[in-house]
């Protein structure tokens, strides 16, 4: 750590922790990647128009880099372990940065799955919810429903803030403006990381919000990441409750990032919707999931996160059947699968995360929740790839909803079978 962090921790704890200070950098990084997640659902109509590319190629190079995404994420854990929090999200910074402004120069699809799909895919991996996990973990022993319920708000904060302004860029400008723009503010998140993130309370003498005996300090691990990512999968699998937290979080992606986030703008503009229109819909969406988000971290650490999450995927699949006879009731019929998707989005995250929590120990859990976030993003991937071929050869997506809608049905049903009670805990890597 260096010594100007050490300085300004210790202007900043006689006021409040510096945990939330914590929090509000990570806030940051992950509302960065999550407007460069939600790039590519403004980009689909123009690269169609200007690259002659179907939209079955596009969204299969989009489900690549969803798909890494979400498998980047226990390997990503394990890397933090290794090398620190620090290192690994500034390489990911980096990673997002290069691979947006490179994307300008592409022409051919290879050239797309090289930028959006690896480059963007590894980023984002990083910079996504197995970081808030790994940070709530360390620095909190109380609120960590509440302080996960804020970091997974970033993503709908990052879809209000950027995609409206990416749509009207889009229109004026064309899409390489966009992805100069999200390219520019990856770089500006990389010295906010420097000079404000320490590896935990230790490294600035203090204890984690709510810690009230000693906890062991998680060491570094000397380790190699792979080690540690397939050591707490090997351990994991043997249990009942990863599996059912795996399936329903891959229930959770296909309804959401892989739906709705890559396909929605481009719904719309089937129904008469422009682009500016569809990213202003969903930027309300993630206004509302805003809210929702940090109320469910607030419930979670209040009420039964399986009942939470029943309700939650329960909501999400009527919302989703309901969503093709939406565009047929005029402006009130999408109001009302807003209100009710939006406020549910990503609601899940804070339950599925106390759940990881509680079944794996506070130290294996953020690496074992990376591999549940795998299981979200490939079934994001399933989803985009499905969606659009489903709309290449039937011409509409009804179908496509009606399906993803029964799959949240299903995935409310199913968590109702997790246990939820602490279990003896994986042992963390050494």
């Amino acid at each position: 750590m260096n010594k100007l962090t050490q300085s300004l921790a210790n202007a900043v704890t006689p006021r409040f922790h510096y945990a939330w200070v914590v929090v509000g950098v990570i806030f940051l990084v992950l509302l960065c990647s999550a407007g460069i997640r939600a790039t590519p659902s403004v980009m689909i109509l123009p690269l169609e128009q200007e690259f002659g590319w179907n939209r079955s190629t596009i969204s299969v190079v989009i489900s690549v880099n969803i798909a890494l995404y979400g498998l980047i994420g226990p390997f990503s854990a394990a890397a933090m372990q290794r090398f620190g929090i620090r290192r690994v999200v500034l390489g990911a910074l980096m990673l997002l940065a290069s691979g947006t402004a490179l994307s300008t120069l592409m022409h051919m699809p290879w050239h797309m799955l090289l930028s959006w799909g690896l480059l963007v895919g590894a980023g984002t991996g990083v910079a996504a919810n197995t970081l808030g996990a790994t940070i709530v973990s360390r620095w909190f022993e109380a609120r960590r429903g509440f302080a996960m319920g804020l970091l997974t708000a970033s993503a709908a904060t990052g879809q209000m803030v950027f995609l409206p302004l990416m749509a009207s860029m889009v229109g004026a400008y064309g899409w390489r403006s966009v992805a100069f723009l999200v390219s520019a503010v990856a770089l500006l998140a990389i010295p906010l990381v420097w000079l404000l993130l320490p590896e935990s309370p230790a490294a600035i003498g203090q204890k984690m919000v709510g810690q009230t005996a000693d906890i062991d300090e998680a060491a570094a691990s000397k380790k190699n990441p792979l080690a540690i990512a397939f050591g707490a999968l090997r351990s994991s699998v043997r249990m009942p409750d990863f599996w059912l937290l795996f399936f329903s979080f891959f229930v959770c992606g296909l309804s959401t990032n892989g739906y709705i986030g890559t396909q929605f703008i481009a719904m719309c503009n089937d129904y008469g919707i422009n682009e500016v229109g569809g990213a202003s819909i969903l930027a309300a969406m993630g206004m509302l999931d805003l809210v929702g988000t940090t109320l469910s971290g607030w419930l979670s650490d209040r009420y039964n996160p399986r009942v939470l999450l029943f309700w939650y995927y329960g909501l999400r699949g009527v919302a989703l059947i309901f969503l093709p006879y939406a565009f047929g009731l005029q402006y009130y019929g999408l109001a009302i699968f807003a209100i009710f998707y939006g406020l549910d989005w990503i609601a899940t995250v804070p339950p599925t995360v106390r759940l990881a929590n509680d079944v794996f120990g506070r130290l294996a859990a953020p690496v074992v929740f990376g591999w549940i976030v795998a299981g979200h993003q490939l079934g994001a991937a399933t989803a985009t790839t499905l969606a659009g071929y489903m709309r290449a050869t039937l011409g509409n997506y009804t179908l496509s909803s009606i399906l993803m809608g029964t799959a949240c049905l299903v995935g409310a049903v199913m968590v109702l079978r997790i246990k939820g009670h602490k279990a003896t805990p994986l042992p963390a890597a050494a």
